[in-house]
């Protein structure tokens, strides 16, 4: 065998054992095992019985309860914000926030968006994802999903400044 044919030879070696990795990746949009998420079982907090019993807000069956943990509150009050208003069990509006509210609900909304959403997306990575059980590389599914989609910052970043357009958060030259 001549020295180019093993050169086509072993890359296309590597090219096929590269495309047969098992191996998922952070973004992968598929599960990748039938077992509990480890990360997801969060301990319960201290079970302690109130002073006045009469004051307890009325059981929420498929709700949160007062013993459940709160990660991004308990991150909220560590940094001098309000838990309160980040709480799960708090579900109005701040006041702050109604004059937003109202303004980008003034066509009306949908109370389901997340669920069309959800749906919309799933049915967009079934198109796009038609081949990418094909790969070449570790690359995960989702970003070959969603590339055309991907914004290059610095594409546009130089879009801008060549526009004249002043960009303070990149001042380079």
């Amino acid at each position: 065998m001549s020295v180019a044919r093993l050169k086509i030879l072993g890359v296309s070696v590597v090219l096929a054992l590269a495309g047969c990795t098992s191996g998922g990746t952070l973004h992968s949009n598929v599960s990748s095992g039938n077992g509990p998420d480890e990360f997801s079982i969060l301990p319960s907090k201290e079970l302690v019985v109130p002073s006045d019993l009469s004051a307890l807000p009325p059981p929420t069956p498929t709700g949160v309860n007062r013993t459940d943990q709160d990660p991004l509150g308990d991150a909220v009050a560590a940094l001098g914000g309000s838990a309160a208003a980040r709480s799960p069990l708090n579900t109005a509006v701040p006041n702050s926030d109604t004059g937003l509210v109202s303004y980008s609900s003034r066509y009306g909304r949908d109370a389901n968006i997340r669920q069309v959403v959800a749906q919309e997306d799933e049915e967009f990575r079934d198109r796009r994802g038609r081949f990418t059980s094909i790969r070449v590389s570790k690359k995960g599914l989702y970003e070959q999903v969603y590339k055309p989609q991907a914004l290059d910052y610095r594409q546009e970043w130089w879009r801008w400044k060549r526009a004249g357009v002043r960009t303070p958060a990149a001042p380079g030259n």
